[in-house]
């Protein structure tokens, strides 16, 4: 795998797209200069001669988003760098997701945001500290008083590009005794900074109903498919009622896979129920980047094997998490003139097993394998971390 600095030009050769709306669905080639789409059609000539790519069998799609990352490296105890998730992987956008609060977000973005080569943004946590000592000393860990709404609102008013929503962990060992009245709070900011509310669940209390109830339309519930014990959708009636309400009322899941926080019986379960996941992400940190999760590719094919179609598995792992971070981006991405952000994939044929988070396995008969990344003047070759 290799990384391309500012100022490359290419053309990317005989690439097709899946069925999205306002693209090719037949070969193309593709001009890429200065970072933007330069040039789309069969064919092209190349008096320039330019650095062509041209792969077998592949296809194109919006640059991948992963939208549950931990990449504050040096600042907590679980991160990791954002080039162990990015453009290598076939990701072009990072989102880290509540490693930073408002006490030590100022560092995310100077030696973080700003010196990636991955487009990046960041849910802030509602704790102040953030992930320092992730369970360890939970960002919760003093109440009430570990939050500050004032300096909270302050300080996603002094970064309206970067942050994109508030983050809440309502799980035991992090809210403690303030139960589902951390979850209380952190919507309140949300609502009154204007932004989407993201809920990580996990070991009650709260209960997961309790936190679902709470949640808006444009609200996220990360770790929707979690096989810990009293606190997923399979267990109680009553959650997968509550879980069939938030899709109604325009709630997100998202599978958010981690060390510790996806199940395929879970998931097996909530498919056959009507339920499927709207994002694919992979809580990539320190305790998930050599597994179980890996990378974004890993984890998009385990949902495809799981029987979600090509199609949605690769809309909920790109275009969908793009237009949840910018509405107006949508599906209109392969077009002259527009910035170019594009992950060049394929769908492998495979025999191997990988696990979820609780050790179960799953045969992978087909492995999408990232080729090309590119998010405007950066790109990378691409490769899978789990062989």
């Amino acid at each position: 795998m290799k990384s391309f600095d500012i100022g490359f030009t290419m053309i990317i050769r005989n690439v097709t797209t899946l069925n999205y709306s306002n693209t090719p669905s037949h070969p193309t080639d593709i001009e890429i200069e200065d970072g933007k789409i330069a040039r789309l059609g069969p064919q092209l000539d190349n008096p320039k001669g330019l650095r062509e790519y041209a792969f077998e069998n592949a296809m194109i799609s919006k640059g991948w988003v992963d939208l549950h990352v931990h990449v504050y490296y040096g600042a907590t105890d679980i991160s990791i760098r954002p080039e162990q998730a990015g453009l290598e992987t076939g990701v072009t956008t990072l989102v880290d997701c509540g490693s930073a609060g408002e006490a030590n977000f100022v560092g995310f973005s100077e030696f973080i945001a700003k010196q990636a080569k991955e487009r990046l943004f960041a849910f802030l946590n509602i704790g102040s500290i953030g992930l320092v000592a992730c369970n360890r000393i939970s960002e919760l860990s003093l109440g009430f008083r570990s939050v500050n709404v004032e300096r909270t609102l302050k300080t996603i008013e002094n970064y309206p590009d970067l942050i994109r929503g508030i983050k809440c962990r309502a799980s035991q060992v992090i809210t403690g005794d303030l139960g589902a009245e951390a979850v209380r709070v952190a919507r309140k900011v949300a609502r009154v900074a204007g932004l989407p509310l993201i809920v990580h669940v996990g070991e009650p209390p709260p209960l997961l109903e309790d936190v679902l109830d709470l949640l808006e339309e444009g609200d996220v519930v990360t770790h929707a498919f979690h096989g810990k014990p009293g606190g997923n959708l399979m267990e109680d009636p009553r959650s997968l009622t509550a879980v069939h309400k938030a899709r109604a009322r325009g709630v997100l899941l998202d599978v958010g896979h981690g060390a510790a926080s996806f199940s395929f019986k879970v998931m097996r379960f909530a498919r056959e129920q009507g339920i499927e996941t709207d994002l694919i992400s992979t809580d990539l940190h320190r305790n998930s980047v050599k597994g179980p999760a890996y990378d974004l590719p890993t984890t998009l094919s385990k949902l495809l094997n799981l029987g979600m179609p090509l199609e949605q598995v690769i809309a909920a792992g790109s275009t969908r998490p793009s237009s949840f971070l910018d509405p107006t981006e949508g599906e209109d991405w392969l077009k002259v003139g527009q910035n170019a952000d594009l992950t060049v994939f394929r769908v492998d044929q495979a025999n191997t097993t990988v696990e979820d988070s609780l050790g179960d396995n799953l045969t992978l008969t087909q492995l999408i394998h990232p080729l090309l990344a590119v998010q405007g003047v950066n790109h990378a070759e691409c490769g899978l971390r789990f062989q």
